[in-house]
C-alpha cells in the first residue's frame, strides 16, 4: 500500500491546500473511503482541469476502496485536459464482453467489462465479473484482465486484490516497449 500512498498525496496535491490537508487527513486515519468522496468533490467544485490517466487513476483508487460504484459518476463529470493522455477511462460506455469462456478456466462464465484503455496501443483493462441470480452483475470483480485492442488475447491476469497493479501493468506495457 505504499505506493497507494504516494498516489493518494499526488491526486490530494491536485487541490487547494485545505482541501488537500483533509484528502491526506484521511489517509492518515485510515478513512479512505471519505477521503475519495472529498477528492473527487473537491476536483469537481474547483473545477479542477486533469487528465485522463489522472481520472482513471482515481477510478483505481476507488476500485480498491470499494467505492467506485459510487463514485463513478462524479469521476466521469470531471474535467478532463484537451491533451491526449496515455491512458483513459472508458468506465459507462456499456460495453461488455460475453462470458468469457474460452479465454482462460479461471474467467469460465465471468463477464468481461471494459475499464480503461492505453491511448497508444489499445490494451483493455477490463473487470471480471460473475453474473448473479437475478441477472446483475456481481459488485466487486474477481479478477482484472488485461487484453489485446481487440479484446480477444489475455495478456495479463490479475486477483481481486490488484487492481492497482493491473492498472500498473497497463501503464508499464507501453512505457517498456522499445
Amino acid at each position: 500500500m505504499t505506493d497507494d500512498a504516494v498516489i493518494w498525496n499526488q491526486l490530494a496535491a491536485l487541490l487547494p491546500e485545505a482541501g488537500a490537508q483533509e484528502v491526506k487527513d484521511c489517509w492518515d486515519i485510515g478513512e479512505q473511503e471519505a477521503g475519495l468522496g472529498l477528492l473527487v468533490s473537491g476536483v469537481l467544485g474547483h473545477k479542477v482541469l486533469i487528465s485522463e490517466t489522472v481520472r482513471a487513476q482515481i477510478s483505481v483508487l476507488a476500485e480498491t476502496w470499494g467505492e467506485r460504484e459510487a463514485l463513478t459518476p462524479q469521476i466521469l463529470q470531471c474535467r478532463v485536459e484537451a491533451t491526449p493522455a496515455p491512458m483513459k477511462l472508458i468506465e459507462g460506455d456499456g460495453s461488455t464482453v460475453p462470458e468469457a469462456i474460452d479465454m482462460a478456466e479461471d474467467l469460465d462464465g465471468l463477464v468481461l467489462v471494459p475499464w480503461i484503455t492505453c491511448t497508444r496501443c489499445g490494451q483493455v483493462l477490463m473487470r471480471a465479473h460473475a453474473r448473479e441470480s437475478w441477472g446483475d452483475l456481481s459488485y466487486l470483480a474477481r479478477y482484472y484482465v488485461i487484453t489485446t485492442p481487440n479484446r480477444a488475447t489475455i495478456l495479463g491476469l490479475f486477483a481481486a486484490d490488484y487492481a492497482s497493479a493491473a492498472f500498473a501493468a497497463l501503464q508499464r506495457a507501453c512505457s517498456d516497449a522499445p
